[in-house]
C-alpha cells in the first residue's frame, strides 16, 4: 500500500522523508541497509507485519537514500542521530519503542542513551557497533574504490555481502538493483567512509537504560555472532535471541517467527503492547468527506530556536487548540504529523467553520511565541482503510494547505461551491497545478477576521 510521505528538516538542514501508519503505541523503525519506502525490499513485508500490527509505525529513509534528500555530503553518526530526532519530533512522539538494524543500530543505541525518557524499548537486529567489527581499513578502501569506479559491480558486491544467507538465491541481484535505484555511488561511498570512521558506540552500551532485545543469526558472515553476544552482555538486562543460519533476520530461515518474538518482547510492557481486538477489516470506504490539513509555518526554525522542551510546550498547546476545535465542530482526527493535523468532516460547512475557529484561537492565544498555522481544505471521496484516508482527495488537500500562507485558510473550488449561501466570505486566489495532478485547481481564501 502506498502511503503519503511527509518531510522534516534535520539539524543540518537535510530533508528527511518519513511516513506514519497504523494505530497503537509508537514504534520508530530505522532503515536497514539502504532500503527506501519508495523501493522497498519485497521480502520484508510479511515478517515485518508481525511487528507492525496494532502499532503506530514511523518509518523514514536515510539521508541520501530514496525519498529523503539525495544531495548530502555528511553521513556521520551524529547526523544519523539528528535525523531520528527530527523524525520523532515531526511525528509528535513523546515516547516510543525504537528498532535499529544493521547500519542504523549504532544511531539507535546512541538515541536511546541520549533520550532515556523517550525510548521505551530497544530492538536491534544484526547490529554492529564499530566499523572495524565489519572489515579492516584496507577492505573498506577497496570497496569504496570499486563502488566509485564500477557502480554496477560495486553495488552487487555490497548487496551480496548484505543478503548472503537468505532463502532466495536471486535476492542479491534484486537487492543490488534496488540499491542502485535508492542511492548514488558517491553517496554510498561517502556513507561507508563516514560511518566506518565515526561509528563506535561500544563504550556507551552499559548506559542503555531501557529493556533491550538483540536478534542475530549464529552463522552470519557479515556481523559475527560473538560480536553481538559480547555487546548484549554489556547492556544491563539485555536479552539475545540467537537464530539459525546466516544473513538478515527478515529473509533468512523462518523470519516470521523471529518477528513474532520481537513483537512479544514489546508486548511485555503495557506502554508498548500492541492494540488487540482490532475490528475485522472491511472493504475500503469511499463515502464523501471533507478533508482538512493544518501545518505550522516555520516549525523547524521554532524548535531549533526554543529547544526541545520549550518547543514541545508550544506544540502541546497547538495540539490542544486543534483537538478542541475538532471536537466542537464534529471533526475526526485522522492523524497528527507533529507540526500539523489531518482531519475529516462529514459536513463541508463544519470543516470551514472549524478552520475559522482554529485561526481565531491561534490569533487570540496569549504567548510570547506566536503560532502561524496554514489550513487547506478539499472535499471528495477519499479511500478509508484501517482508520486512515488515502487517494487524490487527500493528496490535493495537502497540496492546497502547502499553498496557503501562515494564518490563512485556502479551499478548493469544490468546497467553495458546496458552501454557497452559508455566509462565508471567499476571495479568488487563482489556479495552480498541484504536483501529481494534470489539471489546474482553482483555490479560494476564506476570510476569518471578525
Amino acid at each position: 500500500m502506498e502511503r503519503e510521505v511527509h518531510y522534516c528538516t534535520s539539524a543540518d538542514g537535510t530533508r528527511i522523508g518519513y511516513t506514519v501508519f497504523g494505530q497503537g503505541p509508537a514504534l520508530i523503525q530505522c532503515p536497514a541497509l539502504w532500503v527506501s519506502m519508495d523501493n522497498p525490499y519485497p521480502w520484508m513485508a510479511e515478517p515485518h507485519s508481525q511487528l507492525h500490527s496494532g502499532r503506530t509505525v514511523v518509518q523514514y529513509d536515510l539521508r541520501g537514500v530514496g525519498l529523503s534528500q539525495r544531495e548530502v555530503s555528511d553521513f556521520t553518526l551524529d547526523r544519523m542521530i539528528e535525523d531520528i530526532e527530527a523524525v520523532a519530533a515531526a511525528a509528535g512522539l513523546d515516547r516510543f519503542a525504537l528498532y535499529g538494524s544493521q547500519i542504523s543500530a549504532s544511531p539507535a543505541v546512541l538515541l536511546a542513551v541520549h533520550h532515556p525518557r523517550q525510548v521505551t524499548r530497544l530492538l536491534l537486529t544484526r547490529p554492529f557497533f564499530k566499523g572495524s567489527d565489519l572489515m579492516s581499513p584496507e577492505t573498506l578502501d577497496g570497496m569504496v574504490a570499486l563502488i566509485q569506479s564500477n557502480w554496477e559491480m560495486g553495488s552487487q558486491m555490497i548487496a551480496d555481502q548484505g543478503i548472503r544467507g537468505g532463502a532466495d538465491p536471486t535476492a542479491g541481484i534484486k537487492a543490488a538493483e534496488l540499491l542502485r535505484l535508492n542511492m548514488s555511488a558517491d553517496a554510498l561511498a561517502r556513507m561507508l567512509t563516514d560511518l566506518y570512521r565515526t561509528a563506535d558506540v561500544k563504550a556507551v552500551l552499559p548506559d542503555i537504560q531501557c529493556p533491550t532485545l538483540m536478534v542475530q543469526r549464529r552463522e552470519d558472515t557479515l556481523v559475527s555472532f560473538s560480536t553481538v553476544q559480547e555487546a548484549a552482555a554489556a547492556i544491563p538486562g539485555a536479552r539475545l535471541l540467537p537464530l539459525p543460519g546466516s544473513g538478515p533476520v527478515d529473509i533468512g530461515e523462518d523470519p516470521t517467527s523471529a518477528f513474532r518474538a520481537m513483537a512479544a518482547f514489546l508486548n511485555e510492557d503495557p506502554e508498548t503492547s500492541a492494540l488487540t481486538g482490532e475490528p475485522t477489516k472491511k472493504a475500503p470506504d469511499s463515502s464523501f468527506r471533507t478533508v482538512l490539513f493544518t501545518d505550522i509555518v516555520g516549525h523547524t526554525e521554532m524548535m531549533s530556536r526554543l529547544g526541545d522542551a520549550k518547543g514541545r510546550d508550544v506544540l502541546r498547546e497547538h495540539e490542544r487548540i486543534t483537538r478542541e476545535a475538532l471536537a466542537a465542530h464534529g471533526g475526526d482526527e485522522v492523524k497528527t504529523m507533529g507540526d500539523g493535523f489531518m482531519a475529516s468532516f462529514g459536513s463541508v460547512t463544519k470543516a470551514v467553520e472549524c478552520a475559522i475557529a482554529l485561526q481565531r484561537a491561534f490569533a487570540e492565544r496569549e504567548s510570547d511565541e506566536p503560532l502561524s498555522v496554514r489550513v487547506g481544505i478539499n472535499a471528495g471521496e477519499p479511500i478509508e482503510e484501517d482508520g486512515d484516508l488515502f487517494g487524490a482527495t487527500v493528496i490535493l488537500a495537502s497540496r492546497i494547505a502547502a499553498k496557503a500562507e501562515g494564518g490563512g485558510i485556502l479551499v478548493a473550488d469544490t468546497v467553495r461551491g458546496l458552501c454557497s449561501g452559508k455566509g462565508f466570505v471567499f476571495a479568488d486566489r487563482g489556479e495552480f497545478v498541484a504536483k501529481g495532478f494534470e489539471d489546474a485547481v482553482r483555490v479560494y481564501g476564506v476570510s476569518w477576521h471578525a
